[in-house]
């Protein structure tokens, strides 16, 4: 009997400890990332502009080195906007290829400036090539009705659980960032919780 009790015992430590070393772990790992909740439309100026004067330079400082986690969600405004976005997530991929984000918004003037939406879609075609998309698989993707639905869908999660009511709208760890949209002010609020 009181080897049972010692052997009862030796497990209660070993468990004890190993639920010690899993929660100070996970502690460990939510303190040095900070996840970063960008609602945009790829159609909004503000939003091309916040990618460009933040993103890149988040990049270098914080997401390259995994400190950051940096998501796009997909909050398109208008037509033209969910159509980039089918294009932009054609491949089905699971993380947006940042560069083919970066690539869309820095020719945000030139791709939203056609005549008709199929003169836009023409146009953000020929950014999707530059990724290695191809005619058929773009075309597919902009009557892919569950891709469309998924994209929407996304969307209403987020005005239900976000309220967004523009956008950008930034959430940093699921507070909402309320402060200017430039990299000094944005790097300050990040570093507060590195």
């Amino acid at each position: 009997m009181l080897k049972i009790i010692k052997n009862i015992f030796l497990l209660s430590i070993v468990f004890l400890f190993l639920s010690c070393d899993s929660s100070s772990e996970s502690k460990s790992n939510s303190n040095w990332i900070v996840n970063v909740k960008i609602f945009s439309s790829l159609t909004c100026p503000h939003c091309a502009d916040f990618h460009g004067e933040v993103y890149k330079k988040l990049e270098k400082e914080y997401i390259n080195l995994k400190k950051i986690k940096f998501e796009h969600v997909s909050f398109p405004l208008d037509l033209a906007a969910l159509n980039a976005e089918k294009i932009l997530q054609c491949r089905g991929d699971a993380q947006i290829n940042f560069e083919f984000l970066t690539e869309i918004y820095q020719k945000q003037s030139e791709w939203t400036a056609g005549s008709d939406i199929n003169a836009i879609n023409n146009s953000i075609k020929s950014i999707g090539k530059k990724f290695s998309l191809t005619e058929e698989e773009m075309n597919k993707c902009l009557n892919d009705k569950n891709l469309e639905e998924k994209i929407l869908n996304e969307r209403i999660k987020a005005q239900k659980n976000y309220k967004i009511s523009s956008t950008p709208t930034i959430y940093i760890n699921e507070n909402k960032y309320e402060g200017k949209r430039d990299y000094k002010s944005f790097k300050k609020a990040i570093e507060k919780l590195l």
